[in-house]
């Protein structure tokens, strides 16, 4: 591990199902940035790129300043189009997936971690209730009018306007949406995601051949972080020195989603991806985890759960979100999943051990500071490197 200090670092940030345009992203980016810049008392600022999905971050303190080139591998669009097909074909395939990793996923969830088991059948448990209500209703209407086409016909109504509202209220369309891709990316893979990887992939081996940043970081939040995995492999396959020569290279999983596809009994293809990423030696890999966020898989080693060989890696942080930020803020957003889940892509009103912008944009590299504590005895109150917290 190399300790000196960064002054120029290539970001790849692989997201979640999350159906933000890069637009979005970016200006969420810049607001959080804001945070960062009050908590570590820095300046840093957001300077645009050749289009939405490229943007440069300058951060500085009083000894050192940092230019990151801040590329979003988005894949929006893919879930956009997959929340325009109609309600009468999402249903279905959101229920196949349902009980596809109900059998060949949900009993090693439950071992590996049972708040993750909870998260997964939510959307079906909810799918159920309505559509038991909407039946009652439906006998109901048969009873009185003495038709059964009637009763029928209020049911589907009814359900039709369950599922739009409380349905997208309760995330519902989404969360189908997101288990549908799932299955999809386990069974056969994805065209246009996997599209996506493969050119994101040439970009990033080209970056590290001629690049002159000291480190590349691939940060993968939520199903982000099984995509992040897929990537490294295929630049591995174009570079197999990718990290032994040229900038180093480390990936970030935080808030992973990983073992949702590693733990599915045919995801056999992710998990080849897995342990080849894992046995690169020149790719660092930190993932962090939180016991708040139902969303991830806590103190859970993915390789081991996945039944893979060890090999030290990934390095697993266990971080509290609780101790990320000002106690007030905290109860606000402790009974909201999404918003705690995002936490980890998030800035921080209290200085902590894990800081998503110090990770992409601080003057330690992200090795340094998985492997310590993060910044924490690194940054002076001034926002200043302290003496010898590089060596």
């Amino acid at each position: 591990m190399t300790d000196a200090v960064i002054r120029k670092r290539r970001v790849f940030h692989l997201p979640g199902y999350d159906p933000a345009p890069p637009t979005a992203v970016k200006q969420r980016f810049a607001r959080e940035l804001g945070r960062f810049e009050k908590t570590w008392s820095v300046q840093a600022s957001v300077a645009d790129g050749p289009d939405d999905t490229n943007w440069r971050v300058t951060a500085s303190a009083p000894n050192w300043q940092v230019d990151t080139h801040y590329r979003l591998v988005d894949w929006s669009d893919v879930i956009e189009a997959a929340a325009e097909k109609p309600m009468w074909l999402r249903i279905p395939h959101g229920l196949l997936a349902f009980v596809d990793f109900a059998v060949n996923a949900l009993p090693r969830y439950l071992r590996a971690n049972w708040r993750y088991a909870g998260f997964f059948l939510y959307p079906f448990v909810m799918f159920a209730a309505l559509a038991a209500l909407a039946v009652s209703i439906g006998r109901y209407a048969a009873s009185a009018s003495g038709y059964l086409l009637v009763g029928i016909a209020v049911a589907l109504a009814i359900f039709a306007l369950l599922w739009q509202w409380p349905g997208r209220r309760f995330f519902l369309h989404l969360l189908f949406d997101d288990w549908i891709f799932s299955r999809d990316y386990v069974r056969h893979g994805d065209r246009a995601v996997e599209a996506k990887l493969d050119r994101t992939a040439r970009e990033l081996v080209d970056v590290a051949r001629k690049s002159e940043a000291d480190e590349i970081v691939v940060v993968g939040h939520s199903l982000g972080a099984a995509l992040a995995i897929d990537l490294l492999d295929r630049a591995l396959k174009l570079e197999p020195m990718l990290g032994r020569t040229g900038p180093r290279v480390a990936l970030i999983s935080v808030g992973s989603s990983t073992l949702k596809i590693g733990l599915h009994s045919s995801a056999s293809r992710f998990r080849a991806s897995a342990e080849r990423v894992a046995s690169a030696p020149g790719i660092f890999w930190g993932d962090y985890q939180a016991i708040s966020d139902i969303m991830n898989f806590y103190k859970r080693d993915p390789l081991a759960a996945m039944g893979l060989p060890a090999h030290g890696v990934p390095l697993v942080r266990m971080v509290r979100i609780r101790h990320m930020l000002d106690p007030e803020i905290y109860r606000r957003i402790r009974y909201r999943p999404l918003r705690m889940h995002l936490q980890f892509v998030s800035g921080n009103n209290l200085r902590n051990a894990y800081d998503y912008f110090m990770l992409v944009c601080g003057p330690l590299s992200a090795e340094r500071q998985v492997r310590g504590d993060g910044a924490l005895s690194a940054i002076g109150p001034d926002g200043a490197l302290l003496e010898g917290a590089s060596a």
